[in-house]
């Protein structure tokens, strides 16, 4: 019995012992691409079945642990996977080969996943780490440059700041530009709201009908659709990035003038003796007050984010966090971002994933920010300190402009601030009903609230007057999502066919409120002790869209291709007799490198494009269609609540519609060593929505109507390649162009004099909001921001005036004579350029040797007009007597006798001879070249203390910028509402330069 035991002992020990050899199997090796034999990083190596998994190091190198028998797969984008079977191998290398489907990229388009090589539409992909070389919070100043046809107006330099993003031109009169955006298949809206860019796995911008249109009536500003990341299969990965930097100003050609210089400017005047100054004489020359250097510091940013990921085909999970936080280069603004994402997909069944998400983010900014434009205008001889260091007050007998304020002063006490918060959740899932048919769902709620208040002192300039001020406004809106998707895929010989059929319906619902209170004690900072409810305002507004579309692909022997979609879409700010507006697209491709009789073996890949459709566009306004009352305070008598008309409906206002036709071409070189996409498009859009002017007899000045068409033609251009390409060296470049041209092709009628009905042009400003700027004109045959400004002439030679020009017409337009004119009144208006440019883009080269990399990024334009009214009044010869002045900038000069051919007239104390006024004297071409990033940096070996990777990069932001126009940037800020303007006003805050020292780690 003992001798059985003993045996029975012995087996079971000897189980053991193999079953816990089996488990400790060490695997070694190196994968490396089979055709060039250079190692492979980032290569996923698996377990199969188990969330066992490593990835290579930067050299190629894997080691893992496991079972004896067990399957172990290797797999990376760009590469057939490979699956071998463990028996007693520990060295196990790997060559994994190309497979030109998967190197034909997987793209994310609209509801759906395509291989590049099957698309029929135009769209460019932007990678995260492409994005990733700017600093920024706003993902939409990171597309500048990164994608042809695609015009980026950048946001200022205040942290925070929003860039304006427009695709393929302007296509409507009313309402945003901006494209939409689509975010993990979530449509968002207008903009990418609180968005960590650290978080963006790639960006597909669409831009024609092929693409967009299954958007439809939200698609005709293009699309950009955004995926985040997702855990990879394996074991648990934590990522760690860092940036820390520091920001200057730049305040480009722009220079004012010092105490010397503005003194001897005066004093050069013609009309010296009539200078009425206080403390007019030559001391001036040794006041010299820089409040530019007062307002500017050296901002600081700090940019922290760590996400952990991993799992098996059953539960895989992604999370990050991450913080932002920035000081601006001009004091007193602080800008803190705090972001979470956490993703999940769970596969219970092989039929059915669960993918739940939840996102969001805080957004804090405190703003006392100095002023932007004292910086610029406030004069030299004025110092904001007296002798002892202490603030002198407003109107101060001592300043020279001693009817001025020192907003330093009010800076003491007065503030405000701001918090955003933001949440996103998702319940996502998908049924796999056959092998070629599957249910998605995805079902998304966004809810976003916003908070500000502001606290001005009794004892300061604005409050003063009443008392003191306590603002607090209030805006939360939520917004839910929910499509249902029904996904076809199905192949059958050398036929391929995928599609799908969806239900979706958005709708939206905010309300805010907004409160002053007035007169209080100094130092309280709550409404509670306002004496007086200076405004009590609040709003409701909902709007909702619901949607039926298809979309069908079909592929024959992966050489012919076709596309259509159709879309229905219902929205609520129309009324019943247009209700529901439809949208389409058809579109082809051909591969012809597929075809048999193709033999240019140099050729690796050649496809043709064509596609038409249609999309849409809806007014800006809710509820167009309805007559409305306004129940408000300006309705009211006597403090008793009354109801004034405040809109007239049209019932049958209709859809805003965009044709789009295109035709492109796809090609690779010598071994995938040379890229080209080239595309042509002409969009054509009618029944422009327009608020019409009416008679203000009513009450009501416009009226929406359906009331123009406008055309854009353009061409992209994208090309690039690898200049080197060995072993341990890769040189590439790629370039892209993009070129819009716009007109307006017909307007709204109205009665004439006569009583006939003719087309006349509109007169609209440049949206700047400063009296006397820059005016457009929106008529037929021309661009849409054509500039209407009198025409300059230059300087009389004789009597140093300044000139315009006096253009006469006949009846058709056609000019009969041109003659020059001092008396400004008597120009004539001109149609002088406008604000487009006819080129821009950007260029991208790239080093890499072994573990060293440089990139740098390029930006330019050419072709477009700026209206710098801020030369208005910092080049005001003499007008503007309260404000600083420019530094005559080299090539420009002043008229001093007669004979003198200059580019300034005469220069005057108080000068009243015009020629400060709005023309095309301040119309400037915005032409620049501007290297936007370069980067430095290295990848460290670390495998050995079980870091996957660490890279240490270091990073010049708006390094330089060639330009000849005379203002701070050629790249004017988006406004406050998003909108891209034209003209720059005399408070700028220049674009900043960034250096940046960053850290990412991987383990």
């Amino acid at each position: 019995m003992r001798k059985l035991i003993n045996k029975g002992l012995f087996l079971l020990m000897l189980s053991f012992t193999f079953t816990a050899q089996a488990q400790e199997i060490s695997i070694t090796g190196v994968v490396t691409d089979a055709s060039s034999a250079t190692p492979i990083p980032g290569v996923n190596v698996v377990e199969k079945n188990t969330t066992n998994g490593v990835a290579t190091d930067f050299d190629g190198n894997y080691s893992i642990n496991v079972t004896s028998g067990s399957i172990l797969e290797f797999s990376s984008l760009g590469y057939l996977s490979q699956e071998i079977t463990i028996t007693d191998q520990t060295n196990l290398n790997i060559n994994l080969v190309e497979d030109a489907a998967l190197l034909d990229e997987v793209v994310v388009v609209g509801y759906s996943t395509q291989k590049r090589e099957s698309l029929t539409g135009s769209l460019q992909t932007v990678k995260g780490e492409e994005l990733r070389n700017v600093t920024t919070p706003s993902v939409e100043n990171m597309l500048n440059g990164k994608a042809p046809g695609v015009f980026v107006a950048p946001g200022s330099g205040r942290p925070g700041s929003r860039g304006g993003v427009v695709i393929r031109g302007q296509a409507t009169l009313s309402g945003t530009t901006s494209p939409l955006w689509v975010i993990d298949g979530v449509i968002v809206g207008s903009g990418a709201g609180e968005l960590n860019p650290e978080d963006i796995e790639s960006m597909t911008i669409l831009k024609d009908a092929a693409s967009t249109s299954i958007y439809g009536s939200q698609g005709a500003n293009g699309v950009i659709v955004v995926t985040t990341k997702r855990a990879n299969l394996g074991k648990t990965t934590i990522n760690v990035s860092s940036k820390l930097g520091f920001s200057q100003l730049n305040n480009g050609n722009v220079k004012m003038m010092n105490g010397a210089e503005l003194y001897d400017t005066y004093a050069s005047f013609s009309n010296a003796d009539q200078i009425s100054f206080p403390r007019w004489n030559a001391d001036l020359r040794n006041s010299n007050f820089d409040w530019w250097n007062l307002a500017t510091q050296s901002g600081l940013t700090r940019n922290y984010n760590v996400s952990i990921e991993g799992g098996s085909e059953t539960l895989r999970s992604f999370m990050s966090v991450g913080l932002y936080d920035e000081q601006g280069a001009v004091k007193g603004y602080d800008y803190k971002r705090y972001n979470f994402r956490f993703k999940t997909e769970y596969k219970p069944f092989d039929w059915l994933t669960v993918k739940p998400a939840l996102v969001g983010s805080l957004r804090d900014v405190e703003d006392k920010q100095y002023s932007t434009t004292a910086m610029y205008s406030n004069l030299p001889w004025d110092s904001p300190f007296d002798e002892n260091g202490n603030l002198v007050p407003h109107r101060h007998n001592g300043w020279v402009n001693s009817a001025s304020t020192n907003y330093l002063y009010d800076l003491q006490w007065n503030h405000s601030a701001n918090k955003n918060y933001e949440f996103m959740g998702n319940f996502d899932f998908d049924i796999k009903l056959t092998d070629w048919l599957t249910f998605s769902s995805v079902n998304n709620i966004r809810y976003n609230s916003y908070k500000a208040k502001g606290y001005t002192d009794p004892r300061s300039n604005g409050g003063e007057s009443v008392g003191g001020r306590i603002t607090d406004y209030r805006s939360e809106y939520t917004r839910q999502y929910t499509n249902q998707i029904l996904r076809f895929n199905k192949n059958w010989d050398k036929h391929y066919l995928n599609g799908l059929v969806a239900y979706e319906f958005n709708d939206y619902r905010s309300e805010t409120l907004d409160v002053y209170g007035t007169g209080f004690i100094p130092g309280f900072e709550v409404l509670d002790v306002a004496s007086k409810p200076e405004r009590t305002k609040g709003g409701i507004n909902e709007w909702a869209v619901q949607s039926v579309l298809l979309n069908a692909n079909y592929s024959y022997d992966s050489k012919y291709m076709g596309q259509v979609s159709f879309r229905r879409d219902g929205a609520s700010n129309f009324g019943d007799n247009a209700k529901y507006g439809n949208f389409f697209s058809v579109s082809g491709g051909w591969n012809i490198d597929q075809e048999e009789w193709f033999k240019a073996d140099w050729v690796d890949a050649l496809k043709l494009r064509v596609a038409y459709g249609s999309v849409g566009n809806r007014p800006s306004s809710l509820y167009p269609q309805y007559d409305l009352y306004a129940v408000s305070t300006g309705a009211g008598y006597n403090e008793n609540p009354g109801a004034l008309i405040s809109q007239i409906g049209n019932k049958d206002l209709t859809w805003e519609k965009t044709f789009t036709s295109g035709v492109g071409v796809d090609a690779r070189f010598f071994n995938d060593r040379a890229r080209l996409t080239v595309d042509y498009y002409e969009k054509n859009t009618d029944n422009i929505l327009y608020q019409v002017p009416v008679t203000g007899l009513t009450g009501v000045t416009s009226i929406w109507q359906n009331i123009g068409e406008m055309e854009n033609k353009g061409i992209e251009i994208a090309f690039g390649g690898d200049i080197i390409r060995t072993d341990d060296l890769i040189w590439s470049l790629d370039v892209n162009l993009g070129h819009n041209a716009n007109k307006l092709t017909k307007l709204y009628k109205t009665k004439d004099a006569n009583g006939n009905y003719v087309v006349r042009p509109i007169i609209i400003s440049d949206g700047l909001g400063i009296a006397g700027s820059a005016q457009r004109m929106l008529e037929p045959g021309r661009p849409v921001d054509t500039y209407y400004l009198k025409e300059w002439a230059g300087v009389n030679t004789e009597s140093g005036l300044p000139m315009w020009y006096k253009v006469e017409r006949d009846n058709e337009g056609n000019e009969l004579s041109r003659t020059t004119t001092s008396n400004y009144s008597e120009a004539t208006f001109e149609k002088t350029g406008k604000v487009s440019p006819d080129l821009f883009g950007g260029f991208t080269t790239a080093l890499s040797y072994k573990r060293f990399d440089i990139n740098a990024v390029f930006g330019y334009s050419i072709g477009g007009k700026i209206y710098n009214y801020s030369r208005q009044e910092y080049d005001s010869d003499g007008t503007y007597t309260d404000r600083n002045q420019m530094r005559l900038r080299p090539g420009w000069s002043r008229w001093e006798k007669p004979g003198d051919i200059a580019t300034h007239p005469i220069a005057r104390y108080n000068n009243q001879d015009k020629g400060n006024a709005t023309s095309t004297r301040f119309l400037e071409k915005s032409d620049f070249l501007k290297m936007r990033s370069l980067t430095l940096g290295y990848n460290l070996d670390l495998s050995q203390y079980k870091i996957e990777n660490l890279r240490i990069s270091f990073t010049g932001e708006n390094l330089f910028t060639i330009t000849d126009y005379s203002g701070v940037d050629p790249e004017i800020p988006v406004n406050d509402n998003g909108a891209i303007m034209g003209s720059t006003g005399p408070g700028v805050y220049p674009a900043t330069r960034k250096f940046m020292l960053g850290l990412n780690l991987k383990f």
